[in-house]
């Protein structure tokens, strides 16, 4: 069993992952299991950059392989925003519904409500190796939050094929077609490559 160390304190992120990896004998335990509590400043521009950073640095703060996704929603009409910023999209004070409320508030009337989750996963090696994929997931803002599950901007992603948001599939149905549920299964095919 190959333990890998999420950078995250994100349960529901943990839970996705080892959804995901548990077949392959991989274990996603976060970073609190092991003793570390850093919080990573994502100072990237990008998500690969982002996700980089988290694991680089979980990965020498527990001499441990470690694991990271950086992932966020961009907007067509927000020009990509929130993007890498979508976490902290209106600042500190807000939960997730005080945010997808506010980019409710900010779509441009008239624009197409057209949206992408990315998320990209890095895992970076105690030798220096470095493992990483992305994922995509094309979608539509709704105009209102509809849904009980996932988290983040879930209420509010909508997918026109299956006529619900994210937070109205179950965390199979999610699994199979979701930003992170790709980047997985790109970084599975990869990490069996590492491992062979």
């Amino acid at each position: 069993m190959m333990k890998l160390v999420l950078a995250s304190r994100n349960q529901k992120k943990m839970k996705e992952m080892n959804d995901i990896l548990s077949g392959m004998g991989v274990e996603v335990c976060l970073q609190a299991d092991v003793g570390i509590d850093i919080d990573v400043e994502e100072t990237g521009t990008t998500f690969e950059e982002n996700s980089r950073l988290k694991a680089q640095t979980v990965m020498e703060a527990s001499g441990l392989p470690a694991i990271a996704d950086d992932s966020g929603l961009c907007v067509d009409a927000l020009n990509g925003a929130p993007g890498v910023y979508s976490a902290r999209y209106g600042g500190e004070g807000l939960d997730d519904a005080g945010r997808y409320r506010m980019l409710l508030a900010n779509m441009p009337k008239g624009q197409p409500r057209t949206a992408k989750f990315v998320s990209v996963i890095t895992c970076c090696f105690p030798n220096g190796n470095v493992l990483t994929a992305r994922g995509e997931c094309p979608g539509t803002i709704a105009f209102a939050p509809m849904g009980e599950g996932g988290f983040g901007y879930d209420p509010v992603f909508f997918l026109p094929k299956l006529k619900k948001t994210f937070a109205q599939l179950t965390a199979e149905e999610k699994n199979a077609i979701s930003h992170r549920g790709r980047a997985l299964e790109a970084f599975q095919a990869k990490l069996e490559e590492y491992l062979k």
